[in-house]
């Protein structure tokens, strides 16, 4: 395990005091060197960062940040790099660790999907769409196809945004996201994760143990 000396760890500990707690450390980067990428939040910013200086890890991070915009529907912090957050002025650190998960491991041009997508608990085929309702953007999940379980199947979904997007529901079948915002890249973002809830812990605890593993590599313990 390699150990940072006294002087490095302070840098460290000085860099996250300024870009703030981390929500989502992806331990490889599949598309630049497999380098280690976080998000970190402060102050409704979200930052970008890397600890690895390896050549063209600015234009990476460029990249990232220019994905975070197209697959989630943020906005770049004008005269930065690095920074992104979401004109509502909240995070949402819960569907922002998707997202960045997204934005890393995917393809640099990688979309979102276009249109509904594949149940995997039944035959049917899911989508989701947004309308304004006193004052709210409200989010209803749509079905196609037959299937004996439809409504069950709405209700998982909804509670599956719910836990994963940080959404309030509003009814069996619809539900908004706590500010109250338009957020429509995110909620079709979410769409494919919260249609199987079991699945999805089972990937979050296992990316959980890899980035323990990966911080412990970097020799030190990142401030709480």
């Amino acid at each position: 395990m390699v150990r940072l000396d006294t002087h490095m760890r302070g840098q460290v500990i000085q860099v996250l005091e300024e870009i703030g707690d981390c929500v989502e450390l992806v331990s490889l980067d599949p598309n630049f060197e497999e380098i280690s990428v976080g998000l970190y939040v402060k102050n409704s910013v979200a930052t970008i960062w890397t600890f690895s200086n390896k050549a063209g890890v600015e234009k990476r991070i460029d990249a990232i940040r220019s994905q975070l915009v197209i697959l989630g529907g943020m906005t770049a912090v004008p005269d930065t790099g690095n920074k992104v957050g979401y004109e509502c002025g909240q995070l949402h650190e819960t569907p922002l660790k998707f997202l960045m998960k997204q934005a890393v491991e995917k393809s640099p041009d990688h979309k979102l999907p276009d249109g509904a997508v594949k149940d995997l608990r039944s035959p049917l085929m899911l989508d989701i769409e947004g309308t304004e309702k006193d004052g709210r953007w409200v989010y209803t999940v749509l079905t196609s196809g037959e299937a004996p379980n439809v409504s069950a199947r709405i209700r998982a979904v909804v509670k599956g945004l719910v836990r994963y997007g940080d959404m309030v529901p509003v009814s069996d079948n619809s539900a908004v996201f706590d500010c109250g915002d338009r957020h429509d890249e995110l909620a079709r973002l979410l769409l494919p994760f919260a249609r199987n809830v079991n699945q999805v812990e089972d990937a979050i605890s296992s990316d959980a143990l890899r980035g323990q593993m990966t911080t412990g590599t970097l020799g030190f313990t990142p401030p709480t």
